[in-house]
């Protein structure tokens, strides 16, 4: 099992140290850069740039060398500092202002989890034992519903709903007195209070996803010869239910989460820029459209290792759940 361990959690180091040096290149793939783009805005009101200036703007913040060199610096710099960076836009360090909306986009993704099973699992349960009944019929509107339904979409109907009803334009995540308020325990509360109703929209398309997987899987398990021979010999159907077919169906379930949480990962950025959430989506927004390379980079690299976090839970639980896959 050690071994098993040892060698996914290399896997995941590894798959975080390619991911962090494609999008640092992808985020320089755009012609120009951050001084570029400010000079583009001088000129665009009528100033003048000289070219020395612009040479000595490109040395300061190291535009002049080579993106390798750039990327091996940002790179040690975060491993042996901690530092991320310097924000251009903000004039900030680009790691102070990453763990300010971090810890909300975590508790974000990590709550759309916990709500994507919490409905997906009872309700792909009970659509596979009462098949064709009003349940599962209800269960599989639901499931094509979250398939079909853009969650950016369901964001705008949402917020449409709110501003008709309470009269309000936005969805918080915070209560006014803890908008600006430093992290405590009762912020940390206060958020989980309010955040529901954006975690539950990140996570309508993974209910519709897992619920049509757990029915599958399930009613796959329910047709099997073991099951009627349980049954045969007098086992309760509710303990027959849960500790055979459910727990043999769980099985692709689990290994979903590798693709659900980069899914909502992405979900949550997409809904925090329709929502003006303060998470890490509308920030890592405005930090690609102003090319402040070191906040979007930074970014990048711990959304992509919430994904790659993601993946490795999943290879762990399928391994404690089947001994096949520690053994092989």
């Amino acid at each position: 099992m050690w071994q098993f361990m040892l060698r996914r959690l290399s896997y995941a180091l590894l798959a975080v140290f390619v991911i962090s040096l494609v999008s640092f290149a992808v985020i320089q793939l755009p012609p120009g850069d951050y001084v570029t783009d400010m000079i583009n805005r001088v000129r665009a009101t009528g100033g003048k740039v000289d070219p020395e200036f612009e040479q000595r703007m490109r040395e300061v913040y190291g535009f002049n060398q080579p993106m390798i060199v750039q990327y091996a610096k940002w790179l040690t710099n975060i491993l042996t500092r901690g530092e991320f960076g310097y924000s251009f836009i903000y004039k900030r360090d680009a790691g102070e202002m990453i763990m300010e909306r971090l810890p909300t986009t975590a508790v974000m993704v990590f709550g759309a989890v916990l709500l994507t099973w919490l409905i997906a699992l009872p309700l792909g349960v009970m659509a596979a034992v009462y098949k064709r009944t009003v349940i599962d019929y209800s269960a599989i509107f639901i499931g094509f519903v979250g398939l079909a339904v853009p969650s950016f979409m369901l964001a705008i109907v949402v917020l449409f709903v709110v501003y008709r009803t309470f009269g309000r334009a936005t969805i918080g995540l915070f209560s006014p007195e803890y908008v600006a308020a430093p992290w405590s325990v009762n912020r940390l509360l206060d958020l989980l209070k309010n955040m529901w109703l954006p975690a539950l929209i990140t996570a309508v398309t993974g209910i519709g996803a897992l619920t049509q997987t757990m029915r599958a899987n399930l009613l796959d398990e329910l047709n099997k010869p073991y099951v009627n021979t349980a049954r045969a010999k007098g086992l309760p159907e509710w303990r027959l239910l849960w500790k055979y077919p459910v727990r043999h169906a769980l099985n692709p379930f689990v290994s979903t989460i590798g693709w659900l949480l980069p899914a909502l990962v992405a979900g949550d950025v997409v809904i925090s820029i329709v929502l003006n959430l303060p998470t890490a989506g509308s920030m890592l927004y405005a930090a690609l459209l102003q090319q402040d390379q070191y906040v979007a980079a930074g970014f990048i690299l711990l959304l992509s290792s919430l994904t790659v976090i993601g993946t490795l839970i999943s290879d762990l639980l399928l391994a404690l759940l089947d001994p096949r896959i520690r053994l092989s």
